[in-house]
């Protein structure tokens, strides 16, 4: 199925299989304005198909300007180009967005339609770890618990492309590091593309295999994390994509002392 909007050629057709040449995403030469102000200049991007992807860039770069273009929630995009999108696409935010009138498992299955539904929900509840939680409000849960439900809700969709802005950003430390370890596994376990959106470059470095850096509305940076699982950030292959990349988004890394920075690492070993 093709839409055309604002000059834009939007194709959704079904995503090849993992590892085939076909992308799950293709853009080319993608513009978006607002005003005079052009947020997105001929943006050219591929994502591969089962390929996990960080997007970094400054506040203000088009991040979620291009997640939204990627999941067709902005219709004022134009290009001259193709727009091409796996079938099956699934968002997750950084609210959870759970309806707060609904129970759990049905805040999961909504819009999901065909026999067995609630079946699925109850296994994408499990997959997540809110096994017997189905009947819950999602006033009854825990900020990790309601982006756990988030993901189960994007799980039963059978996604070919995860798109995810910023799902994690109003967690605190210790429940992002669940949440990480969680969505690596669901990645590793159901292997749709995934773009995630973030500001927090230890956590593009930790959990995807590719790392973009959108500067002045065009990607500048595009960086393959070739590091073995589990990543640990003491890792001083770790460090350096880390500083590579904090590098191109402007941010200069301090000087510190030997004597420092053994302190440091005894302390995170």
């Amino acid at each position: 199925m093709a839409t055309h909007t604002g000059g834009l050629t939007r194709t959704c057709a079904p995503a090849p299989a993992v590892g085939a040449a076909d992308a799950a995403v293709r853009t080319a030469r993608l513009v978006r304005r607002f005003g005079e102000r052009a947020v997105l200049r001929e943006l050219d991007l591929t994502l591969a198909s089962g390929e996990f992807t960080a997007l970094l860039g400054r506040s203000g770069s088009g991040k979620s300007t291009l997640l939204r273009a990627i999941a067709g929630l902005d219709h004022e995009v134009a290009g001259s180009g193709l727009l091409e999108v796996a079938e099956r696409v699934s968002l997750s935010f950084q609210d959870s967005r759970l309806l707060p009138w609904l129970r759990l498992l049905d805040n999961v299955v909504l819009g999901v339609g065909g026999p067995g539904a609630g079946e699925r929900g109850l296994a994408a509840l499990a997959e997540v770890g809110l096994d017997g939680r189905d009947r819950a409000w999602p006033h009854e849960l825990s900020g990790g618990e309601q982006q756990r439900a988030a993901l189960a809700r994007a799980l039963v969709r059978d996604p070919e492309l995860l798109l995810a802005d910023e799902p994690f950003g109003a967690l605190d430390a210790l429940t992002r590091i669940k949440m990480h370890g969680l969505l690596r596994e669901l990645y590793e376990r159901h292997r749709p593309a995934v773009l995630l959106v973030t500001h927090d470059v230890d956590e593009a470095v930790e959990l995807a295999d590719r790392v973009l850096v959108l500067e002045e509305g065009r990607i500048s940076v595009d960086l393959t994390i070739d590091l073995p699982a589990p990543r640990t950030r003491r890792d001083p292959q770790f460090q350096e994509y880390r500083d590579t990349l904090l590098a191109a988004l402007g941010v200069a890394q301090p000087q510190i002392t030997f004597e420092e920075k053994n302190h440091h690492d005894a302390y995170v070993r």
